[in-house]
């Protein structure tokens, strides 16, 4: 399935809405034994040069906030990364991001996920995937507010939902000191013990 995936050129041979800037290069990490799973937006033009999720600042931020080494982030048999888009989508007029593309998370999230039947928590980072796996439709300054509710639902894999690591949110992290003090130690508690089951092997 992940070989599958990244070989897609969907948004290049049936693309909804103007056509990818550039090569399709689907970044994704997944195999049937993680037991946490990264949700975030779509890979940026680091990683796009990478090849490799949160090869960038993003990436060193989100791994202090999970309290974890660059070799654990990158055991794919403990921990999957599948952005909502596999592809970096573009620039918009502003030098920012833009959005996943629409063709990508309808023809490839549900059957990905499906093939990783171990994950007990999903990260929803940002508004993209908190939508998908949450139904949320409030601001993400919202939805991450009411993490501890969001958290305790009777849902498997429970989703615990994030803000974007970017710098971009370096200002929303000033606004929101609750989220460092209370959300990421709980955060580091929860993957600290996913991740310390050791990895059977990927798939």
């Amino acid at each position: 399935m992940v070989a599958a995936a990244g070989a897609c050129r969907i948004c290049v041979e049936h693309p909804r809405g103007r056509p990818l800037p550039h090569e399709p290069r689907p970044v994704l990490r997944a195999s049937t034994t993680a037991r946490l799973l990264i949700a975030g937006q779509a890979p940026g033009t680091r990683v796009h040069a990478s090849g490799t999720p949160f090869t960038d600042p993003s990436g060193d931020r989100l791994r202090a906030w999970l309290g974890v080494t660059d070799d654990e982030f990158y055991d794919v048999g403990r921990i999957a990364i599948v952005p909502m888009g596999f592809c970096f989508p573009g620039l918009d007029a502003h030098g920012g991001d833009l959005p996943p593309r629409k063709e990508c998370a309808p023809a490839w999230r549900a059957r990905v996920l499906a093939a990783m039947p171990r994950v007990e928590l999903v990260l929803a980072i940002g508004a993209h995937a908190q939508r998908w796996h949450l139904g949320a439709v409030g601001a993400v300054s919202d939805v991450v507010a009411d993490w501890r509710a969001i958290l305790g639902r009777d849902a498997s894999p429970a989703v615990l939902p994030m803000p974007h690591p970017s710098w971009r949110n370096s200002g929303w992290l000033k606004r929101n000191p609750w989220f460092e003090v209370e959300l990421v130690p709980a955060l580091r508690a929860r993957v600290r013990e996913l991740i310390s089951v050791g990895a059977d092997g990927g798939g």
